[in-house]
C-alpha cells in the first residue's frame, strides 16, 4: 500500500480543499432548468367552438376592448370609405384637446360660412353665431352634424385641411396603418379611406382613453336651437348593453356602424362596413356581439406586482428576488378553456448582484392549444444590493466551479 504519510497538507490548505469540494457539491445540487410550467396541461380538453357568423357586409371585425384580442374578422384591412365614421376621429381629437386643457367645454366657437353651408346631416348652427363647444361636440356625436364637425375643426386647427393633418397624425400614433383622412366629416372625397381594423383601434382607444367623454355616445337624442334629433345608432334602443359609438352612410360607403357593448366585466367593440341598410348594419352588429359574448370570456390572470416566480441571485445580500409583471395580464379566450392555459416561465441564467428593481430578468409565455396567446416580460419586483467582499468572493468561486463542470443554468 502506498505511503501517504510523506504528503503533508497544512490545515489551511485542507480547509481550502474542503471549501472547494463544498462548492462542487452545491453546484451539483443546483437546479439546471430555469424554464418552468405552471397552470394548464397538455391533455386538457379544449371546448368546442362554433364558427363565427358570416355577415352581409363589405368588411367587419370584433375585438375585446380590454385586451385587444380580435375575435372575428373578415376583410378587416380592406380600405373603404368611412362616411360619418370619420367623426369618431374628429371627436377623438376634440376630447384629446379638452384633456390637454388647450380648449374647454365652455369655449364659444364661431360658425363660419363654410360650416353653415355644409350639406348632409346637420346640427343646424347659424353663420356668424357662436356656439358652446360642448354643444358642438354633442352635435357631432349624437346628431352627426357636418356643420358642427367643420366648426370644431376650424376652431382647433384654423381650417379643415389643417385639421385633417392632425387626424392623420393621430391615426399614425394609434397604429391606424391604412387610414387617410381628408376632411372632418366623412364627406365623399377620393382617397378618404379607412379599414375595419383601424376603426376598431380608434374606438378602443376612445373607450379606454376618454371614459368621461365616451358617455356622450350613449345619449339617445340632443336638442339644439329648438330642434331635437335622435341618435342614428338604433342599437341604443334595441340592446341595453350597447352604449355607443357611431353610424355612417353614403352611397359609396354603404351603411356602417362602429358599436361597443359591455356585459358584466367584458366590453366588445365591433365594426361593420358596407351593409345594405340601416337595419342590416344593426342586425349584423348584433350577430357579432352575440357571438363574442356567448363564446368568449376575458380573464385577468395576474395583477401588476404579483409574484409570478423568483430568481436566484449570486453575490447579493439576498439569495433570491421576486419576478413580477409591470402591469396586469388579461387574456380573451373561448369560454371554458381557462384550465387548458399553460404558463411557461423562462428565467435568466446566473444573475449576479446588484439587481435593480424593474429590470427584465425573465419572460412569461401563455400557451393555449399549442398556440402562443400572450407574452410578457418578468421584471425584478425588488432590488438586491451586493454582498460584502468575502460573500461575493465565495459566490464567484462557486460560479467558477459550476462553469468548469458545465453546470451553468
Amino acid at each position: 500500500m502506498p505511503d501517504f504519510s510523506r504528503y503533508k497538507i497544512c490545515s489551511s490548505n485542507r480547509v481550502a480543499l474542503l471549501l472547494l469540494l463544498a462548492a462542487c457539491l452545491i453546484a451539483l445540487a443546483g437546479g439546471h432548468a430555469q424554464a418552468q410550467d405552471s397552470g394548464g396541461t397538455s391533455v386538457a380538453r379544449l371546448a368546442l367552438l362554433p364558427a363565427p357568423p358570416q355577415l352581409a357586409a363589405s368588411s367587419y371585425l370584433l375585438l375585446d376592448a380590454h385586451t385587444g384580442k380580435v375575435i372575428v374578422e373578415q376583410g378587416a384591412d380592406q380600405q373603404l370609405p368611412p362616411a360619418s365614421l370619420t367623426k369618431i376621429m374628429t371627436a377623438y381629437i376634440v376630447s384629446s384637446e379638452l384633456e390637454k386643457g388647450s380648449i374647454t367645454h365652455d369655449d364659444m366657437v364661431p360658425i363660419s360660412v363654410k360650416a353653415w353651408k355644409m350639406g348632409g346631416s346637420r346640427m343646424f348652427v347659424r353663420e356668424g353665431t357662436q356656439v358652446r363647444l360642448e354643444d358642438l361636440l354633442r352635435g357631432v356625436i349624437v346628431q352627426s352634424g357636418n356643420d358642427a364637425s367643420v366648426a370644431l375643426a376650424e376652431y382647433i386647427a384654423g381650417d379643415e385641411q389643417a385639421f385633417a393633418m392632425l387626424m392623420n397624425q393621430q391615426a399614425a400614433l394609434l397604429g391606424m396603418r391604412y387610414s387617410n383622412f381628408l376632411n372632418a366629416t366623412g364627406w365623399p372625397a377620393e382617397g378618404h379611406l379607412t379599414t375595419a381594423r383601424d376603426m376598431a383601434a380608434l374606438a378602443r382607444a376612445l373607450v379606454r382613453n376618454f371614459p368621461a367623454h365616451y358617455k356622450i355616445y350613449a345619449e339617445k337624442e340632443f336638442s339644439y336651437n329648438g330642434i331635437t334629433q335622435a341618435n342614428r345608432n338604433g342599437l341604443l334602443w334595441r340592446d341595453q348593453s350597447v352604449d355607443g359609438i357611431k353610424t355612417g352612410h353614403t352611397e359609396e360607403a354603404g351603411f356602417c356602424l362602429v358599436a361597443s357593448a359591455k356585459r358584466d366585466d367584458m366590453r366588445l367593440v365591433s365594426v361593420v362596413m358596407g351593409a345594405k341598410s340601416a337595419r342590416a348594419r344593426e342586425q349584423e352588429t348584433q350577430k357579432l356581439l352575440a357571438y363574442g359574448f356567448r363564446y368568449y370570456q376575458t380573464h385577468t390572470l395576474y395583477t401588476a406586482g404579483e409574484e409570478i416566480s423568483s430568481s436566484k441571485v449570486w453575490a447579493g445580500k439576498a439569495k433570491t428576488f421576486p419576478l413580477v409583471l409591470s402591469e396586469d395580464l388579461s387574456v380573451t379566450i373561448p369560454r371554458g378553456q381557462r384550465d387548458a392555459l399553460q404558463a411557461k416561465i423562462a428565467v435568466d441564467k446566473e444573475v449576479v448582484a446588484p439587481v435593480e428593481e424593474g429590470t427584465v430578468y425573465g419572460q412569461l409565455n401563455l400557451v393555449l392549444g399549442g398556440e402562443l396567446i400572450a407574452q410578457r416580460d418578468l421584471v425584478a419586483g425588488a432590488g438586491v444590493e451586493q454582498a460584502g467582499f468575502f460573500a461575493r468572493l465565495w459566490d464567484q468561486i462557486i460560479l467558477f466551479v459550476r462553469g468548469i463542470l458545465g453546470l451553468s443554468d
